[in-house]
């Protein structure tokens, strides 16, 4: 199956909780592709470092449930230490799309709540896959971007 993760990361050495992180996922899956890195202000709670965000198109075997645990579990093992909401984070793994699915659990939800309204989620999602459509809305994902706030830096590329 494939899906769309966003990964994210403001503590420390960034690039080296993202490399690990997605290391990691590598156990369960194949990164088809990875975008740009892309620094981004902190969304939520403002009096933070910048983040370093991007997005991999995966594919797994693994049921959107049993995903989101792994991602939690790779979470830890890269050195996430929990805080409070928005607050600063040593990898955050967040999965935007999985297939076509609708998912509305307290603890899950597909598409990712936020995804329209974070320019840190749809750029470089749409980077990697421009035809993308939203599955609730039917609506082409790149019509979002027309009224979103553009806050983002090209950080670095990697493979």
């Amino acid at each position: 199956m494939l899906c769309y993760i966003a990964f994210g990361s403001n503590v420390g050495d960034r690039i080296s909780y993202i490399l690990k992180a997605l290391n990691l996922l590598t156990e369960v899956g194949n990164i088809k592709k990875v975008s740009t890195l892309y620094e981004s202000p902190p969304w939520g709670y403002e009096k933070q470092d910048p983040f370093i965000n991007g997005v991999i198109e995966f594919e797994t075997s693994l049921k959107p449930i049993d995903l989101l645990h792994f991602l939690k579990k790779v979470e830890k093992r890269t050195g996430r230490i929990e805080r409070f909401r928005w607050g600063p984070r040593e990898i955050d793994l967040d999965i935007l799309l999985y297939e076509d699915y609708v998912i509305m659990l307290s603890f899950l939800r597909i598409p990712h709540m936020y995804l329209t309204e974070r320019d840190f989620f749809l750029v470089p999602l749409l980077e990697i896959n421009p035809d993308l459509v939203h599955p609730i809305s039917k609506r082409p994902l790149k019509h979002y971007l027309e009224g979103l706030n553009i806050n983002l830096r090209p950080y670095a590329c990697i493979t």
